[in-house]
């Protein structure tokens, strides 16, 4: 396979977590995760930005995207895709942001405060391995390594056009 079907096949088998980490941007809000409490070191748990809504949110919208890649797949000779496997990768992807906001909390970094490297890939790695209890071999190694290597300058990009559009208040 070229590099370039190497690229692509790994960004749509991705795609499904992606769309479930930017949902929460525009359909969060509400109760946090964490109903305010804090941990054992007096900092909150995740903080008020993980909410309900947002956690939904993503997860619905990431199901819908792998439904409609199990549809559109056999027409454009794609590979597969499913509701599983788009639910799976957003658990995955949410989770690895839940991670990724307890340890900015543990760090004292308040809520919305970058934290490179885990900003940018915690959610896909989370992602890539929640999906190998389905499907240990529908994504290369290979595959999986251009996920994690293009998803921080994808991840940027998207974060700076959502500040532009005023749906972040930050542009990271």
């Amino acid at each position: 396979m070229s590099v370039e079907n190497e690229i692509f096949h790994a960004l749509y088998y991705i795609f499904p977590a992606y769309c479930a980490n930017a949902a929460p941007v525009i359909f969060g809000g509400g109760k946090p995760i964490d109903f305010g409490k804090k941990f054992i070191d007096g900092r909150p748990i995740f903080g008020p930005n993980k909410t309900y809504r947002g956690l939904i949110s993503g997860l619905l919208v990431g199901a819908l995207v792998g439904y409609v890649q199990g549809i559109i797949s056999p027409i454009y000779n794609l590979p597969g895709s499913s509701i599983l496997r788009g639910f799976i990768l957003s658990t995955g992807a949410l989770i690895g942001d839940l991670v990724g906001s307890f340890l900015k909390r543990r760090l004292g970094l308040k809520p919305g405060a970058p934290l490179p490297v885990i900003d940018q890939i915690s959610f896909v790695v989370f992602a890539l391995i929640f999906s190998l209890a389905i499907e240990p071999e529908a994504i290369s190694p290979l595959g999986a390594v251009l996920v994690i290597v293009l998803t921080a300058p994808i991840h940027v990009l998207v974060n700076v056009i959502a500040y532009l559009l005023r749906l972040k208040e930050k542009p990271w």
